[in-house]
Parts: structure tokens; sequence; C-alpha cells
């Protein structure tokens, strides 16, 4: 028995409706198929930009630690320097400032009193 038109619309025969269903399913897997690419590109933009995040965080770090090995061997430098108690109790008395400040610039001026005081009052 024939299906006959309702309304004048036929409805669809099983072939129709396998192709329909055909063309959906290579419709879905094309878009699959790009969501793909997408998201593959997305994870590898990921991964990249980690590894570039990681190199300049050790830069970073790098540098850090090179600044601090260098600080520490100034420090080392202007604790050899020998500087006279009387000279920083000048310096503390006359300038009214900490003992540390008045010891570091003296060292800094090789325990030279009158360079001490022209830096501090510059």
């Amino acid at each position: 028995m024939s299906a006959a038109p309702v309304n004048g619309l036929q409805e669809p025969s099983e072939a129709d409706t396998a192709d329909a269903a055909s063309k959906k399913a290579v419709k879905y897997d094309s878009g699959a198929r790009d969501l793909e690419k997408v998201t593959d590109y997305a994870e590898e933009k990921e991964v990249i930009s980690v590894d570039q995040f990681q190199g300049a965080m050790s830069i970073i770090g790098d540098r850090r630690n090179r600044e601090a090995a260098e600080k520490r061997a100034k420090e080392n430098e202007l604790m050899k320097v020998s500087i006279k108690k009387e000279d920083v109790d000048l310096i503390v008395k006359e300038m009214e400032i900490p003992r540390n400040l008045a010891e570091r610039t003296l060292r800094v001026h090789h325990g030279s009193v009158v360079n001490a005081l022209i830096a501090l009052t510059n």
C-alpha cells in the first residue's frame, strides 16, 4: 500500500530518511573535526605559553639570584674596609643618624670622614 499524500505533502521514504540521517552524520562529523582542530590548536598554544612562562620565570629567578650574589659580594667587600670607632661616633653625633648608616657610609668612602660627611649632607 503506497502512502497517499496528506494535505499535499508526501511522507518521506526510508531512502530519503537514510539520506537525511547520513547527511546529518556527515555534517556532525565535519563539525566535530573542526572543533577538534580548534581545541588542538588552543591546547598547543597553552603548552607553548606555559613553556614560555616557565622560561621567563627561570630567567627572572636567575637574575634575582645573580643580583643577590653581587650584593652579598659588595657587602663582604665593604666589611673588609677598616673604620675607626671615633669616626663613627663623630658622624652619629654630628649628623644625628643611626650608627649602622654612619658605619656603612664610612665603609663606602673607605674610612674617609670628610667624604662620608659630604655624601651625607648632599
